[in-house]
């Protein structure tokens, strides 16, 4: 490997055939970047769908009523029900697997909006009564001030957390928010917190930013919701998979509220569990096929490389012979051709490599410096791991490269190999 007299030969077959070298190298140039590209692409899919998901617990769980379809214990199909105060204590007592839990409601219904007031400044934004558990459903950045806590329920204050949009809005800049009232229906609430949402920017982060949180007793009571409740969210205790939660709830629900065990319409639920690991598979199977595509790429170079082999060693074919004559032994022979095609393939493989890294490292500086929506795609990349497989998948396929082409040399015979011109 480190013999000169070598090196110099190799470089020397290198230098008198620059276009075939050149040709023959662009192969397995092309394979490997294109690998690194579709790696890296399908990371920067896979970013984006994992940062979109970075806004509420992965294991989170939503419940909410919606209308039967069939009819049971004498009550007809297409009945409307609402959740109520009883439910919550059922599920607490008889899903123990449950971990955080926050039941739900909001003013006027799902997506609907409320005109709030504060001085003469107004705007329109959701209101919904909140348990101090969902902070830990749905994480959220605390600007100023605090989240909902026990005492608020337990006391039914009438106290607000409020957006970063609220607050923009409804506040002169640089003004004090905390400890400020705004007005609700005509009902008055303090803030004491503020927050900024950790979702990617989309609808989703927009209508969070337009949110008033308050406590859940005091909606009911304020807002004459009293024993209504909208929907539960939750998580699943830690290793207890939350499809297996969100059956239990469901079936504990159905049984109250005297609804068809098979009725699967009557009760909506969302798992952000089931809908990663749904996510991740495709992935996965991205994943394989970009492999499949890539190393078929990579292969067809090195196949290249290894004709171009077995045509150095048929020009060298009176250069091998004398070495045998000479006494070289075909372990040196062999070594002498497998180095030059690891040499090749190594040097292509590795500039194709650097070259896809840049242009993946381009594409994610342009996307935020012109500030592109990145949507499912962000930040593609390789990771240092891959990179490291890629450079050995290069030495090894170089050596498979060689070994064809050596094997040949050494079955060349020394008298016919000096006889040849």
């Amino acid at each position: 490997m480190f013999d000169l007299d070598k090196w110099q030969e190799i470089l020397d077959t290198v230098a008198r055939n620059k276009l075939r070298t050149f040709l023959t190298a662009l192969g397995v140039f092309w394979g490997i970047m294109m690998l690194v590209l579709l790696l890296g692409s399908g990371k920067g899919l896979q970013n984006g769908v994992i940062y979109n998901f970075s806004g509420f617990a992965v294991n989170s769980i939503y419940v909410w009523p919606q209308k039967t379809t069939l009819p049971y214990k004498g009550l007809r199909p297409g009945r409307n029900y609402w959740f109520d105060n009883a439910d919550i204590d059922a599920v607490r007592n008889n899903v123990p697997e449950v971990d955080a839990l926050a039941p739900r409601i909001q003013l006027g219904g799902w997506r609907d909006g409320n005109n709030i007031t504060r001085k003469n400044k107004s705007g329109n934004f959701q209101v919904l009564g909140d348990y101090p558990d969902f902070i830990k459903i749905q994480p959220m950045k605390i600007v100023a001030g605090r989240y909902l806590n026990d005492l608020d329920l337990k006391e039914k204050r009438k106290v607000c957390v409020i957006g970063d949009q609220v607050r923009k809005e409804l506040f002169e800049e640089g003004e004090e928010v905390i400890g400020a009232y705004i007005k609700v229906q005509g009902v008055y609430f303090k803030v004491i917190g503020l927050f900024n949402t950790m979702k990617n920017r989309g609808q989703d982060a927009d209508r969070d930013l337009r949110s008033i949180y308050i406590p859940f007793t005091t909606f009911q009571y304020a807002f004459n919701y009293i024993n209504r409740m909208g929907w539960f969210s939750m998580t699943a205790k830690p290793g207890v998979p939350a499809p297996e939660v969100e059956e239990k709830v469901r079936n504990i629900l159905m049984a109250r509220h005297d609804i068809f065990p098979d009725d699967k319409q009557a009760i909506g639920s969302f798992n952000a569990e089931k809908e990663a690991k749904k996510y991740m598979g495709l992935f996965y199977g991205i994943s394989a096929f970009i492999w499949i595509v890539g190393l078929g790429t990579l292969l067809a170079g090195v196949i290249g490389i290894s004709n171009i082999m077995l045509i150095v060693v048929k020009d060298r074919t009176k250069e091998i012979g004398i070495r045998k004559a000479l006494g070289a032994s075909p372990a040196s022979i062999i070594a002498m051709v497998i180095q030059e095609s690891v040499f090749l393939t190594t040097f292509a493989g590795y500039s194709g490599l650097v070259v896809g890294v840049g242009v993946l490292e381009g594409i994610n500086y342009m996307m935020q410096k012109t500030g592109t929506p990145t949507g499912f795609f962000k930040n593609p990349e390789i990771d240092f791991g891959t990179a490291l497989l890629a450079t050995g998948l290069l030495v090894v396929a170089g050596a498979l490269a060689g070994l064809m082409p050596a094997i040949k040399a050494v079955r060349i015979n020394p008298i016919t190999a000096l006889r040849s011109e």
